[in-house]
């Protein structure tokens, strides 16, 4: 794709997906449009229509949505749905206490700054507050009235003490279950409290927003819950301008098409990247659309689960493109004769893999496998100066270990330990043909799946059930 053959497009203001709470009576959102108006805030289409729904009452008055979680790429503008929101609790709906955190307090500063910045500049505004303040911790700001809104970085300690009519979530998808514990206690003590969600992509780690965007994509209606997500399949063609219309609604307003298209160049590396900050791709969903049936995975999760080194342990690594991201896995077979597949490391980058797996090597007597014609092959010869004995797996052997782990978790014969990075890699794992047989695709795949390339090639490695080998005294680093 070149700039000549990009024409001018604009984002699509209305999400992928959508669930509106059961119940709209009608919404506040005019006032609060026209009071951001008049102080020179104008929103653009998808932002008006965001607040429009977050901010729809019930017959009885009070909020439709409890929760309201809208999730958008980065740089789209959703700061500015917030900023709406917050004027309109400060200045029109007499809402005491507002609390706008954000995992990183940097980023709740520069939603701080901008909202400082509209209403100091306008004498409407700044006629009606009472105090501003600005100390490292306590920025705040109170109106006369007696409504007030709160700057604050989240701990799994902050927000208590606090009983907010209103507590904004950014960066949701840092948030952790101890963090909601906290703050969730917050709002019972009010009468008509709302609770609002917003970020970009969900990571692998994000447990809190995968419950959210789980339930906002079910088919269940929600009579609290007002959910819209731009965010993309992880299957869907990166490369597709009109989806980059679908995931950016500020696409041609805020966004440019040749800076996403420079965006897409400079991640051609790492497209798991390009596709969770650009497109909203959320890592590590049930669901997803993976080779591998997730219910079948999540059934073969055992806490317990250990290999039996009198059957034989494998060892494997795998390295991704330019060597961004490394796992290394071990494979074996239980005492009771199931499989059991476990990435014992991985982390970024490749300069650390010589080091460990020749510790992991020496101290369990076996060899590593890997893929030659991978970026992995570029470790044999530094494994072989270590004394490492490399195994290197022909690509039909490789193509015969990916069926074979396949085949293995369909049966229910394969077992795992708990593992976010193993377990967004099965979930969201494509295949590529290579002629009558197939492989895991990095290109198709979206994420890092060296966490199951590695458990792959040490899955194939495993002596058949019932062929044993030499023992050796294994121990796990």
């Amino acid at each position: 794709m070149t700039s000549s053959e990009m024409t001018s497009l604009l984002g699509v203001q209305r999400p992928v997906r959508v669930k509106l709470a059961a119940q709209r009576n009608g919404s506040l959102a005019p006032q609060a449009l026209e009071l951001c108006a008049s102080v020179g805030v104008h929103l653009d289409p998808w932002q008006a229509w965001v607040l429009e729904e977050a901010m729809q009452t019930s017959p009885d008055g009070f909020w439709s949505a409890f929760e309201v979680a809208f999730f958008v790429s980065r740089q789209n503008g959703k700061g500015e749905v917030l900023l709406a929101r917050q004027l309109a609790g400060l200045f029109l709906l007499n809402e005491e206490l507002q609390i706008h955190s954000a995992h990183e307090f940097k980023t709740a500063m520069e939603a701080w700054r901008r909202l400082l910045s509209v209403v100091e500049n306008s004498d409407m505004l700044m006629e009606q507050v009472k105090t501003i303040r600005r100390g490292s911790g306590e920025q705040s700001i109170e109106t006369k009235s007696g409504c007030r809104l709160k700057i604050m970085a989240r701990t799994s300690g902050s927000g208590r003490g606090f009983s907010g009519d209103v507590v904004y979530l950014d960066e949701a998808y840092a948030l952790q279950t101890a963090e909601m514990g906290a703050l969730m206690p917050t709002m019972s003590a009010r009468e008509d409290p709302q609770l609002w969600y917003t970020s970009s992509a969900a990571k692998f780690t994000s447990e809190v927003m995968h419950g959210l965007v789980e339930r906002g994509r079910d088919d269940a209606p929600s009579a609290t819950l007002f959910y819209a997500d731009w965010g993309l399949d992880a299957g869907d063609d990166h490369t597709d301008l009109e989806n980059w219309r679908r995931a950016n609604p500020a696409l041609g307003i805020r966004i440019s098409e040749a800076f996403i298209q420079a965006e897409y160049e400079s991640m051609r590396a790492m497209p798991e990247e390009f596709a969770r900050e650009r497109l909203g791709v959320h890592e590590g969903l049930r669901g997803d659309t993976g080779k591998i049936r997730v219910d079948q995975w999540d059934a073969l999760e055992d806490a317990g689960s250990v290999p039996d080194d009198r059957n034989g342990i494998s060892l494997a690594v795998d390295v991704g493109p330019e060597g961004r991201w490394a796992s290394v896995a071990v494979a074996g077979r239980r005492v009771d004769g199931m499989g059991h597949v476990e990435v014992v490391e991985r982390r970024e980058g490749s300069g650390w893999v010589v080091d460990f797996v020749q510790q992991v090597s020496a101290s369990q007597r076996v060899p590593v496998r890997l893929d030659p014609g991978g970026a992995a092959g570029a470790l044999i010869s530094l494994l072989e100066e270590r004394g490492v004995e490399v195994v290197q797996v022909s690509l039909r052997d490789h193509a015969h270990a990916c069926q074979a782990l396949f085949d293995a978790v369909k049966d229910g014969v394969l077992y795992h330990r708990v593992d976010a990075s193993l377990r967004a890699a099965v979930v969201g794992a494509k295949e590529r043909a290579v002629g009558d047989l197939w492989l895991w695709s990095r290109t198709h795949s979206g994420i890092d799946i060296t966490p199951l390339v590695a458990a792959t090639l040490a899955w194939g490695g495993v002596p058949k059930k019932g062929h044993r080998v030499a023992e050796a005294h294994v121990v796990l680093v």
